[in-house]
C-alpha cells in the first residue's frame, strides 16, 4: 500500500499544478486560482488511487512471471531491448532534420518500438549463449549460501508427482523447493508432446508450480544447465551436489544410486515415502487374528492385531475365542485410536474379497441385530 499512497501523492501534486494553472487562465483571481487547484488535487486523487492500485496489481504479476526466468535470458533482453530503442531513435534522426513533418514523431516512435521488441525477445531467447561467451551464467546462478536451510531440489519425476502439491503445500517438502532449470524445460517440453497422458501430467506439474507459490511456499527456479553431463538426471545430480541441499526424486535410477554411495548428498525416494504412508492393510491382503468376542453387530466377531489394530470380521461370532484365524480385509478407517480393519473369513471357495458365494456383497459393518 506505500507504493501505492506515494504515487497517489505525486499524482496529486501534479493535479495541483495542473489545476492551478487551468484556475489561473480562467479567472485570475486568488478565488479562481483556489478553485481551480482544489478541482484538480480531488480529480488526480481518484485517479492516482485507481491508478496507483492498478499498477500494483500489474506489477505483482510481472514480478510472478518473471521469476520463472533465468537471470541470463531476462538481463540479456533488458540489455538487446534498450540497444534496440536506441538504435531506432538513431535511425530516425535524419527525419528530424531534413524533413520536419508532423509524422516524424510517429515514426520514430514505431521505428524504435519495434527494434527494440525485436531485440528483447532475441535476448530472452539467446540470453543464455549470450551469457556464457560473456562469462556471465557462473556469476548468475543460485549459490549455496544463497540457498534457505532445509531446501529440497525436484527432479523431473519428483515434479511430474501428483502427492507433490499436497506435501509441498503443509511444508513437508522443507522451507524452500528447487527446480533445477533443465527440468523445467523438459516438463515444458513434455507439455507440448502428443502423448496425451505424457502431456496432461507435466500440464499438472506446471499447474502445481503456479498453485504452491500462491499458496506461499517459495519455488525458486536454479538457472544452470551442467554441459557436461549428458542426461537431465545426471544433471540434476550434479546441481544438487554443487548445492548442498536434498534431492527429491521418484526415479529408481537415482534412489539406487543413494543406496550404492554413488551420490554425495541424500537422496528422498518420495515413491517409498508414499508407500510408507499408505495404509498399512490392503484390500484383498489375507491375516490371522486372534477373534476375543463378539461384535456390536450381528454375526461379527471382533479381534486384534499384535500392533493393536482391531480387526472386526463378518459372520464369524461361532469362531470366538479361536486362534489364527484367517481372514481377508475388507476395507480399513483410521480411527483415534489406531487403524480399524473389516474382514471376512477367509474361503477357499474362490469367491473374491467381500463377495458372497451367491454373488451378493458384504458391507464391512454387517447386519443390525433386532
Amino acid at each position: 500500500m506505500i507504493f501505492v499512497e506515494i504515487l497517489r501523492l505525486i499524482v496529486v501534486l501534479i493535479g495541483a499544478v495542473v489545476g492551478l494553472s487551468i484556475g489561473s487562465s480562467v479567472h485570475s483571481t486568488a478565488t479562481g486560482r483556489f478553485v481551480g487547484a482544489m478541482i484538480g488535487v480531488l480529480v488526480a486523487y481518484v485517479i492516482g488511487g485507481v491508478a496507483g492500485r492498478l499498477l500494483d496489481r500489474g506489477l505483482h504479476q510481472m514480478n510472478r512471471r518473471l521469476r520463472d526466468v533465468p537471470a541470463p535470458e531476462l538481463l540479456a533482453g533488458v540489455f538487446l531491448g534498450g540497444i534496440g530503442l536506441l538504435v531506432g531513435v538513431a535511425l530516425c534522426l535524419p527525419l528530424f532534420v531534413f524533413v520536419h513533418e508532423d509524422y516524424d514523431y510517429p515514426l520514430c516512435a514505431a521505428v524504435a518500438w519495434v527494434l527494440g521488441v525485436a531485440c528483447l525477445r532475441l535476448g530472452m531467447a539467446k540470453g543464455r549463449q549470450l551469457a556464457d561467451s560473456a562469462r556471465l551464467t557462473r556469476r548468475l546462478e543460485v549459490l549455496p549460501e544463497a540457498v534457505a536451510p532445509g531446501a529440497m531440489l525436484l527432479d523431473t519425476s519428483a515434479l511430474m508427482e501428483r502427492a507433490v502439491l499436497v506435501l509441498g503445500r503443509v511444508g513437508m517438502l522443507g522451507s524452500e523447493l528447487l527446480i533445477p532449470e533443465p527440468v523445467l524445460d523438459e516438463v515444458e517440453t513434455l507439455a507440448a508432446s502428443p502423448d496425451p497422458v505424457a502431456s496432461r501430467r507435466a500440464r499438472r506439474a506446471l499447474e502445481s508450480v503456479s498453485s504452491l507459490r500462491e499458496s506461499g511456499v517459495t519455488v525458486t527456479v536454479v538457472p544452470g544447465d551442467m554441459p557436461g553431463e549428458p542426461g537431465t538426471e545426471d544433471k540434476v545430480l550434479r546441481i544438487a551436489e554443487r548445492l548442498g541441499v536434498r534431492l527429491v526424486t521418484c526415479s529408481s535410477e537415482l534412489a539406487a544410486k543413494q543406496e550404492h554411495g554413488a551420490a554425495e548428498v541424500e537422496i528422498v525416494d518420495l515413491r517409498s515415502v508414499l508407500a510408507d504412508v499408505a495404509p498399512d492393510h490392503v484390500p484383498g491382503e489375507r491375516l490371522e487374528v486372534d477373534l476375543v468376542r463378539a461384535g456390536r453387530q450381528l454375526r461379527q466377531a471382533v479381534g486384534y492385531l499384535p500392533d493393536g489394530d482391531m480387526v472386526v470380521v463378518n459372520d464369524a461370532e461361532h469362531m470366538v475365542g479361536r486362534a489364527g484365524v484367517p481372514v481377508v480385509v475388507l476395507s480399513t478407517r483410521p480411527t483415534s485410536q489406531g487403524l480399524l480393519v473389516f474382514a471376512r473369513l477367509a474361503a477357499d471357495d474362490g469367491t473374491a474379497p467381500g463377495v458372497e458365494p451367491d454373488g451378493s456383497a458384504e458391507r464391512p459393518g454387517g447386519r443390525s441385530r433386532r
